[in-house]
């Protein structure tokens, strides 16, 4: 997998892929995150990206004509199967789209800022549009992070369990049961004895108990979902 992520702040995003899972994952091969300083397609002499807004209003809007030129340029090296936009008014970002994200080939991510990109850019190049949650950030490049994180961890070979993934929460719409290791016993506190047994029938079921019950109680619309 590829991912470009377009970006008029790319420092940001130095961190997220430089550490941990994430930076396993590029060191072995197993995904390739490229971020792209948008500046470097801006106009003039000062490498200009955004403009003020038709019709006035506070804040600036980031411009069609660079966006273009950057997202020309990828497409004319490879074929992408979603040009993705990072917006507050996307669709909510869940596990079922990290899923289906993380079986695509190459995707670009275009972070927004300011009041945002011109409206012709969502209409003409973007083909998905995402948000982390019904907040505002001050761009896209927090977002960004985030969604490759939960899509690059579902990649065969990136975590060293491949069924831990299955088992996370928002997989089949329940969340995580507890967990627990050692000392068996702290403070009086006391881990399950059921998860003492060896019994894994037994723990199995356990275990999706707890999870069906912490999901009633935390978040019951997932029961709910279809």
């Amino acid at each position: 997998m590829r991912i470009d992520i377009i970006s008029v702040v790319p420092h940001l995003l130095e961190s997220p892929f430089s550490h941990s899972i994430l930076k396993r994952a590029i060191e072995k091969g197993l995904v390739e995150v490229v971020v792209h300083n948008l500046r470097e397609y801006g106009l003039g002499k000062h490498r200009i990206t955004d403009d003020y807004q038709f019709g006035g209003g506070a804040g600036m809007v980031m411009m069609i004509e660079p966006i273009d030129r950057c997202i020309s340029k990828l497409k004319s090296e490879r074929n992408y199967d979603e040009i993705i936009y990072m917006t507050p008014d996307g669709e909510r970002f869940n596990q079922k789209m990290a899923n289906q994200l993380s079986l695509k080939g190459n995707l670009i991510m275009l972070c927004g800022h300011y009041k945002g990109v011109d409206e012709r850019v969502r209409e003409h190049f973007i083909t998905k549009e995402i948000s982390i949650g019904d907040y505002v950030l001050s761009g896209g490049e927090l977002a960004a992070a985030v969604v490759s994180d939960a899509i690059i961890r579902l990649l065969p070979g990136v975590l060293s369990d491949e069924t831990s993934a299955l088992t996370d929460s928002f997989q089949d719409n329940f969340l995580a049961p507890p967990v627990y290791t050692r000392p068996e016993d702290y403070n009086g506190w006391q881990v399950p004895e059921i998860l003492l047994s060896g019994d894994h029938k037994k723990i199995d079921n356990w275990r999706f108990e707890q999870s069906l019950e912490r999901t009633k109680i935390r978040r019951p619309d997932l029961l709910n979902h279809e």
